[in-house]
C-alpha cells in the first residue's frame, strides 16, 4: 500500500518539543522535568509502565492539558502563550488523534466520520468528498464509504480513525495504545499504515504504547517510570 502526504513546505522546526514539563494533580507530580522533540516524518514511541505518565505527557502535547511548569513549544509556538480559543483551533487544524477505542460516531458512516475535521475547519463540499475519497482509498477502505462503523471489524474501523486523523493534514498525529484493542494481523497492518505515513514525508507521529511490536516500528523510545525519562534509545 502506498500513501502519500502531500504538503510542499515541509516544517524546518521540530513539530513538538518539551522542555522540562511539570505536571502535578493535586499534590502528586505526573511528568517531572520532562524534556523531548520531534521533527516531522519521525516516529516516536512513549513506553512505560501504567501511570508513569505516558498519557498525560500525550495529552499536554496535544494541549489537551495544562502542565504546571515549563515549555510545549509547537512549531515553535509556546502552548502557555495560547488561550483556549486558540488551543482548541491549533488541534483542529494541526493535531489529528488516534484513540486505542476508535471513538468513530456509530450514526455516522464512514464518509461522515471521516469529513468531521474538514467541517470543523470549514473545508467547501467539493474539496472535502475529494479528500475522503483520497483518504479511503489510501487506507484501503475505499469500498466501506457507505458502511457505519458497526458493520466494520476492528482493524477498519482503525483505519477509518486514521483516516479522519488525517483528514485536515495534520503537523502531528498523537496515538494512545492504537493497536491495544487489535487481533495481532489487525494491530500488525496498522502499524504498516502508520509507517507509511510518516515515511512519505508525513506528519509527526507519536504513540503510547506496552507494546514491543509498536514501539519497534518507531525511530526512537522514550521509556517513563514515576513521570520521569529513565531511558531513552
Amino acid at each position: 500500500m502506498s500513501l502519500t502526504y502531500s504538503d510542499s513546505s515541509p516544517l524546518k522546526l521540530a513539530v513538538t518539543e518539551a522542555c522540562n514539563v511539570i505536571k502535578n494533580y493535586n499534590t502528586r507530580r505526573v511528568l517531572n522535568s520532562v524534556s523531548l522533540h520531534v521533527y516531522p516524518g519521525e516516529r516516536l514511541a512513549l513506553t512505560g509502565p501504567s501511570g508513569s505518565g505516558k498519557t498525560t505527557l500525550l495529552n499536554c502535547l496535544g494541549g489537551l492539558d495544562h502542565f504546571d511548569e515549563g515549555k510545549i513549544l509547537f512549531s515553535g509556538i509556546n502552548l502557555h502563550t495560547l488561550d483556549s480559543t486558540a488551543l482548541a483551533k491549533l488541534r483542529r487544524e494541526k493535531i489529528g488523534t488516534v484513540f486505542q477505542f476508535f471513538n468513530l460516531l456509530p450514526t455516522l458512516t464512514v464518509t461522515e466520520n471521516i469529513e468531521i475535521p474538514l467541517q470543523l475547519t470549514k473545508h467547501p463540499r467539493e474539496e472535502r468528498i475529494k479528500r475522503v475519497k483520497t483518504l479511503l482509498t489510501q487506507v484501503g477502505l475505499a469500498h466501506k464509504g457507505d458502511a457505519y462503523p458497526g458493520e466494520l471489524s476492528g482493524g477498519e474501523q482503525q483505519r477509518v480513525a486514521i483516516a479522519r486523523a488525517l483528514a485536515h493534514k495534520p503537523a502531528l498525529i498523537l496515538a494512545d495504545e492504537p493497536t491495544g484493542n487489535l487481533d495481532s494481523v489487525s494491530g500488525q497492518s496498522i502499524l504498516e499504515l502508520f509507517k507509511a505515513i510518516t515515511d512519505n514525508h508525513g506528519p509527526a507521529l507519536i504513540m503510547v504504547t506496552h507494546s514491543e511490536e509498536v514501539a519497534a516500528v518507531c525511530h526512537r523510545r522514550i521509556h517513563l517510570k514515576d513521570g520521569i525519562i529513565v531511558r531513552e534509545s
